[in-house]
């Protein structure tokens, strides 16, 4: 029996040899022969605020601009403080990239042009 590698994404040991690649079945990740010492270091996500500072998982940001909330009638105003944030990959329809709650409204998504660093 081969010993196949284990998953570069998320470190499964049930992958499996699909023709030409690797798959794994936890994850879906896929990869070709040689390429897991390549793959090691993840896609770090990386997002900036308006000022182009970089932002970072459970950093605390402020709101520069009024944001109306979508499918709601509530306005997150202007200098709105939201304490620890998590990075996203961007959705392709606003490029939402901040994960975060916000008091009174609850859990949203936030562009990160749209906030400061605190």
């Amino acid at each position: 029996m081969s010993e196949l590698p284990n998953c570069p994404a998320c470190a499964s040991e049930f992958t499996y040899h699909d023709g030409i690649q690797y798959v794994c079945p936890e994850c879906g990740h896929e990869w070709a022969p040689g390429e897991e010492a390549a793959d090691s270091g993840e896609d770090v996500l990386e997002a900036r605020d308006a000022n182009g500072n970089l932002l970072a998982d459970g950093d605390s940001v402020t709101v520069i601009k009024d944001l109306k909330v979508k499918g709601s009638s509530s306005v997150i105003k202007v200098g709105t403080k939201v304490k620890s944030v998590r990075l996203i990959e961007g959705d392709a329809e606003g490029g939402h990239n901040l994960d975060c709650k916000v008091e009174g409204i609850g859990p949203i998504k936030l562009t990160s042009a749209f906030v400061k660093k605190a």
